[in-house]
């Protein structure tokens, strides 16, 4: 025994050499390292609209019928015009379906995202912002009461819209009024210019004001506006839709340009009667000269005494 036990003490460092060469033959040395970027492929996952009956929007812009969205992501196919605005009338940015709404609305070129995210969800101060464009975009999109007349009926098949009802922010600008003075506001017959509008009672029309009447609390004061109030874009805005226009085109709604560097008092178009800024009355030059001239023959009528101008 006590041999055998020698033997093994004098053979162990044969025995710990083969232990290493069967290792190193058993797991090559290229295998040694551990790999860390190998994982599952992850799915995104989509946000849809669940509005509809037979249509899905999902926020990547993509419009679906309900039976071919996918059950795991909610995402529709990638496939079809992604931000479709089928349905929809560029010019009020109104669509007939809440689908294709939400998804022409997505367009980054339709809706900036800095802009979207300042509106507030409800009309209150202390209401929240739409935390992301999806969700101004199904918010937007949902009726509200400038689509509805009587309280029961929409005031047109086009009646989802992404385009706010006043200017970008929904606010009123309180001075405004006060910056109208000076001027006449005036509506103008329909195809009319504003020039067209100034020319034809003697006066001139005041470009530079153009923009303060360029907004919804405006346009409602001066203008019937029975269809609502949109955004929109166009030389002709600020202006109101005739209400026998054709129904793509908004009849009876109030339109104010959101580029506003196409204000001009030159836009002008057949189915719309503009809101035009006419200079008041005021004495000119010649007038005055007038008025001088004629108290200068009463003076000297009166008293002899020519007057000195």
């Amino acid at each position: 025994m006590g041999n055998s036990c020698c033997d093994l003490a004098r053979h162990a460092p044969y025995w710990s050499l083969w232990l290493w060469i069967l290792l190193d033959f058993s797991f090559p040395s290229s295998i040694r390292a551990i790999r860390k970027d190998i994982g599952l492929v992850e799915n995104p996952v989509c946000r849809n609209t669940v509005q509809g009956r037979y249509l899905l929007s999902d926020d990547n812009g993509y419009v679906c019928t309900a039976l071919s969205v996918n059950s795991w992501t909610r995402c529709c196919p990638s496939k079809g015009d992604r931000f479709s605005c089928q349905g929809c009338n560029l010019v009020s940015h109104c669509c007939n379906s809440y689908e294709y709404c939400v998804s022409c609305c997505l367009d980054p070129s339709r809706t900036e995202k800095a802009m979207a995210l300042k509106v507030k969800i409800a009309k209150p101060i202390t209401s929240g912002t739409y935390s992301s464009v999806f969700d101004f975009c199904a918010g937007i999109c949902r009726h509200n009461s400038a689509s509805v007349v009587h309280e029961n009926a929409y005031a047109s098949e086009f009646h989802h819209c992404f385009s706010l009802q006043s200017n970008s922010t929904g606010n009123t600008e309180p001075n405004s009024e006060a910056r109208l003075s000076g001027i006449d506001v005036v509506v103008g017959r329909l195809g009319e210019s504003c020039n067209a509008v100034c020319s034809s009672r003697g006066k001139t029309c005041v470009p530079n004001r153009l923009l303060l009447l360029n907004r919804c609390d405006i346009l409602q004061k001066y203008m019937n506006c029975k269809g609502g109030c949109f955004a929109s874009i166009g030389s002709d805005q600020p202006a109101e839709v005739v209400e026998d226009a054709p129904k793509n085109m908004n009849p009876g709604a109030c339109l104010y340009t959101q580029t506003e560097s196409l204000v001009s008092c030159d836009g002008s178009h057949q189915q719309t009667k503009r809101l035009c800024p006419v200079e008041r009355c005021s004495i000119t030059f010649l007038q005055k000269l007038a008025v001088l001239i004629s108290l200068d023959v009463v003076i000297r009528y009166e008293t002899g005494y020519r007057f000195r101008y």
